[in-house]
């Protein structure tokens, strides 16, 4: 893995643990080598997760929209950033730029993009890793609706199965460095019987 994705939120949150993971997390994508790939933002989880990369001299990529490099809320620093039109394609550069897609505490724009990531997985358009970093329970309602979901019959076991959900950034890194991505035409097929 070259580049992971990281979404996660314009704000700090109200709990230490969440800024705390950032800065693990951070730490080590550095010492695995792996450059970061986010929303470009200098505030929030967002900021704190790039300034501790590069603090640690480590590769920041950040692609933002012009409207909010407008609002004065880009990051100045990075090793590259990058201005786009939309968040349409601001979406879909992060996803070509990246090898894998972790969701740090965030609010609507992160569970969107995780969840736009993640149903692109299920309909096969990629087979990358996906994962929740669930830091002091933050998941916990999502992770037990989607398993709820599950007993329901509107996501399937293998689909929910690729989302891999972890307390700890060193176990989701390695969880990911050894993901193995379900075979979706195989589950196609048996959908059309």
């Amino acid at each position: 893995m070259e580049r992971l994705c990281v979404y996660c939120g314009s704000s700090t949150g109200n709990r230490p643990g969440y800024a705390q993971a950032a800065k693990q997390l951070a730490e080590e994508l550095v010492k695995r080598g792996i450059g970061l790939v986010y929303g470009g933002a200098s505030i929030g989880i967002m900021g704190l997760l790039a300034d501790a990369i590069l603090a640690n001299q480590g590769e920041v990529v950040g692609v933002i929209p012009q409207a909010l490099v407008d609002k004065e809320v880009s990051h100045a620093g990075l090793t590259d950033l990058k201005i786009v039109s939309s968040m349409h394609e601001r979406k879909a550069m992060m996803a070509d730029l990246s090898d894998g897609f972790i969701a740090l505490p965030g609010g609507l724009g992160t569970l969107e993009e995780l969840f736009e990531i993640l149903t692109w997985a299920q309909l096969g358009f990629h087979q990358k890793p996906c994962g929740l970093l669930n830091i002091d329970g933050y998941y916990d309602g999502l992770t037990a609706f989607l398993n709820h979901a599950v007993e329901e019959e509107f996501v399937k076991p293998i689909h929910r199965s690729m989302l891999r959900v972890e307390r700890c950034p060193i176990d989701l890194l390695d969880a990911f460095s050894n993901y193995q991505p379900p075979l979706v035409e195989a589950w196609l097929a048996r959908d059309n019987t």
